[in-house]
């Protein structure tokens, strides 16, 4: 009797171990939820949504591990990743030289660039080329600020978040807007009376997720959750989900 009650503890035991041993790696995602409609907060729930959420949440099922999100404001973020607080970061965030010395980075999901936003009745402004001797707010840290700051004889004045940015601009504390065209179709779409954009999307950049730069394990993951995303045609299936009605 013994000895199949010692049998039975055994097979109970691996059963356990199995179990434990297939449960999938919890994986801290960082983001800056004030970047609709690629993140942002759901007012009704307080849960964190938007494109991002849904693809890294996709990328996640795809790649065989969960996600935590976490809500932190920009400059944090980034030194987070860099420092490996966190183990990746998705929050529209532009795959430049710079950043790629710190973190990683995963193939690139989305196509963006910078556009000028301004009042909707402004008139004197029709693009990049007219903002010189004018006001121009973008988030610290972005690559709108870096574009801001590369006007001639404008004076760029940045923001923690580029909520605040938007708000002064449409206060008349400022006399434009330089961000990620997307972040900017959704501002002008929740405000159609008050904001507008105006003249091209001037500069060509890429949306990717960030990982620590020492996990290259995490990084394949996302990579081959983010290919089988991709190929199921899910990232046009968001596009219109959080984009087209912007």
């Amino acid at each position: 009797m013994k000895k199949y009650a010692l049998l039975s503890l055994l097979v109970l035991a691996s059963l356990v171990l199995g179990a434990c041993g297939g449960t999938a790696e919890k994986v801290q995602v960082a983001t800056d939820a004030t970047w609709p409609p690629f993140e942002m907060v759901d007012e009704a729930t307080k849960q964190i949504v938007g494109f991002d959420i849904d693809l890294m949440t996709a990328i996640a099922k795809e790649g065989g591990f969960e996600v935590e999100f976490v809500n932190v404001s920009w400059d944090p973020l980034l030194a987070g990743v860099a420092q490996c607080q966190y183990d990746a970061a998705i929050s529209a965030m532009t795959i430049t030289e710079e950043r790629a010395l710190e973190m990683g980075f995963s193939d690139p999901y989305f196509a963006a660039g910078q556009v000028v936003t301004v009042r909707i009745d402004e008139t004197a402004i029709a693009g990049k080329d007219d903002l010189t001797g004018k006001t121009i707010g973008s988030q610290l840290g972005t690559t709108g600020e870096f574009e801001a700051q590369k006007i001639s004889g404008a004076t760029s004045k940045s923001y923690d978040s580029i909520d605040l940015a938007f708000a002064d601009l449409m206060n008349g504390q400022i006399d434009a807007v330089i961000a990620d065209n997307p972040l900017a179709i959704g501002y002008v779409g929740t405000n159609p009376d008050k904001l507008k954009t105006v003249g091209p999307v001037f500069t060509e950049e890429n949306y990717g997720v960030a990982v620590c730069k020492t996990d290259t394990e995490l990084l394949a993951k996302i990579n081959a959750g983010l290919a089988a995303v991709k190929a199921s045609g899910l990232i046009d299936e968001l596009t219109t989900k959080w984009l087209a009605n912007q």
